[in-house]
């Protein structure tokens, strides 16, 4: 299922009980495909984690919670999202 041209699919490996929420790079997955590495302040537990996630993506790209959608991954550190394309450009390089 591909995203509308205004949106696009971000994949995102989580650490969750860190410090703090933070950017901690990128790397790859088994295919070469760019994989954002973020630490959360958040347990892995009742969904705190993504709830984190979300909240943490939003404030750093400047976008409401409501646009980003979480795909695939609710229960594992690998998760895929679909976010707004425009904020794409506001990733860390």
């Amino acid at each position: 299922m591909a995203a509308p041209k205004d949106r696009a699919q971000l994949a995102v490996r989580v650490t969750p009980n860190a410090k703090k929420s933070e950017f901690a790079g990128w790397t790859a997955d088994e295919k070469g495909r760019p994989v954002l590495l973020v630490k959360l302040h958040a347990p892995p537990v009742d969904g705190k984690a993504n709830t984190e996630l979300i909240r943490f993506l939003a404030d750093e790209l400047d976008c409401p919670k409501g646009q980003i959608t979480l795909l695939r991954g609710t229960s594992g550190r690998q998760k895929s999202l679909e976010v707004p394309a425009a904020v794409m450009e506001r990733l860390p390089k």
